[in-house]
């Protein structure tokens, strides 16, 4: 959920036919739908016939999937033309009868689009553009071969963009193990980077020229710019891809050509380490260099980092709950949720206090409102500093809402809340309170929150429940009363209430 919450926040983010209907189809296309509905009754049949198929997964609810709306079905329009037609599908992931579909296919938010190939046998993530052009362009390169050829310089020249991660495999020839190797990998890859393959080492614009191979070349718009492998064990070789497709620093900044790799970044299992200073700054280059320093020297000890321009990191510095009087700051989150916090750091400080994170010196940082010094509504405020006090040392039956300010779900649910706790207010055993989840860090590892509002319920005893059922304020009362722990004096009962 965190991986997904940071990107978001980084980058602000009739199945009546089967696809060889398409190419004969004489009806008048301007009523015609040409993106597929799918559910749990014809998903696995449909998708079965198919060598290739994109779903998108969606809600009707969704203000992107209503974005997404216009483009997928131009683009459905375009791709039914194709020779073979290319199919786009979608599913209405928010019914109860597809739920076990998304629950397959892991779906956590909305719109998802997946890659099925082969019957479904192969599932990929669709990594591509949300416009019709962008959708069509993509979709072909991923339904093609996944290694274009590269036959002359031109063909080099269009193919190997400057700002992206470009492989290559040289072979003499096109046969053998190796090269089928080498096209497993790109077929495995194929959603992430670009493959080609060429007898001609001389059409490539970096690297050795005189190599007749085989080897493969990946070109890449940072760091050492282009690197040979020759080892060519499928999952070996593949590893040795995605290791070097990680810069030693990601770039965080308004270029979007950047962005991939800061979904890369933070896709990583390593610790993230975040530096963020303003690219204007005077010591920016100082900054930059021994940030660099520092990274190289942790290479490979399972820690990446980012340097990223105070200008584009506002999602980040609402996410952390950081402030740019702060900066330049060092942040560093590991992978169970801990953060740890450096502020107005300066240039020669980075390397010892990395060190210092690294030896275990260095105290957790918790983003947290200020405690309210007055909380006496029925519903209570939950802050991170107040949150160990006021639900589990607290001896009672506490219902805790996690919400956000923006969410319309969570505003309709207020009211019903406030009835709730005031239906509670002379029952001292049991507290109903609510906290900006954020706004917070809330405990990693007990409560998983992937949506708002999200209810739990901590009995006095410790027991804690996830709520999942109704949610007017006769459901929520049911729920506590079920599963609270009892006082020596009985609450009072719904009847009473």
């Amino acid at each position: 959920m965190a991986i997904r919450v940071w990107i978001s926040l980084f980058l602000c983010v009739f199945a009546l036919l089967g696809s060889e209907s398409y190419a004969s189809e004489s009806e008048d296309t301007q009523s015609k739908e040409f993106v597929v509905t799918l559910d749990h009754s014809n998903f696995s049949d449909f998708v079965g016939r198919h060598k290739f198929i994109v779903v998108e997964f969606y809600a009707p609810w969704c203000g992107h999937c209503k974005k997404l709306v216009p483009e997928y079905e131009k683009a459905a329009q375009s791709l039914s033309q194709n020779d073979p037609p290319v199919v786009l599908a979608k599913v209405d992931a928010s019914e109860e009868q597809n739920k076990v579909l998304a629950s397959e296919f892991d779906i956590k938010g909305f719109p998802t689009l997946k890659i099925l190939r082969y019957g479904g046998s192969v599932v990929q993530d669709y990594k591509g553009p949300r416009e019709a052009d962008g959708i069509v362009s993509y979709v072909k390169k991923q339904s093609g071969p996944a290694s274009a050829e590269i036959k002359s310089s031109k063909d080099a020249e269009d193919f190997i963009d400057v700002n992206k991660i470009i492989i290559v495999g040289v072979f003499p020839e096109f046969s053998g193990e190796k090269f089928e190797n080498f096209t497993a990998v790109a077929e495995r890859l194929r959603a992430d980077y670009d493959f080609g393959h060429t007898s001609d080492a001389k059409l490539l614009p970096r690297g050795d020229s005189s190599v007749s191979g085989p080897v493969v070349r990946l070109f890449k718009p940072f760091d050492e710019l282009f690197v040979d492998f020759q080892e060519f064990d499928v999952d070996a070789l593949a590893k040795l891809v995605e290791e070097a497709t990680i810069p030693t620093v990601t770039v965080y900044n308004k270029d979007p050509n950047n962005h991939p790799f800061v979904v890369k970044f933070f896709n990583s299992p390593n610790d993230k380490a975040m530096l963020f200073v303003n690219f204007n700054n005077d010591l920016f280059d100082s900054f930059k260099s021994k940030y660099h320093e520092v990274a190289e020297q942790y290479k490979g000890n399972d820690i990446s980092f980012l340097i990223g321009d105070v200008e584009a990191s506002q999602g980040a510095f609402q996410y952390f709950g950081l402030k740019e009087d702060q900066t330049p700051l060092i942040i560093i989150q590991t992978n169970n949720g801990e953060k740890y916090l450096k502020p107005n750091v300066e240039p020669d400080h980075i390397a010892s206090w990395v060190k210092d994170f690294k030896d275990g010196k260095v105290k957790p940082f918790k983003k947290s409102e200020p405690i309210p010094e007055v909380n006496s509504e029925p519903v209570k405020v939950l802050v991170a500093d107040n949150f160990q006090d006021m639900v589990f040392n607290s001896g009672k039956n506490v219902l805790i809402e996690f919400y956000a300010p923006w969410c319309g779900h969570c505003k309709q649910l207020a009211p019903i809340l406030d009835e709730v706790a005031v239906s509670f207010e002379s029952d001292a055993d049991v507290m109903i309170a609510k906290i900006d989840a954020t706004a917070n860090d809330i405990p990693q590892g007990t409560f998983e929150v992937q949506g708002y509002p999200t209810l739990y319920f901590k009995s006095a005893s410790g027991k804690l429940l996830q709520h999942q059922g109704g949610r007017t304020k006769e459901d929520i009362i049911d729920f506590i009363q079920e599963n609270r722990d009892k006082a020596a004096e009985q609450a009072p009962g719904k009847d009473e209430l």
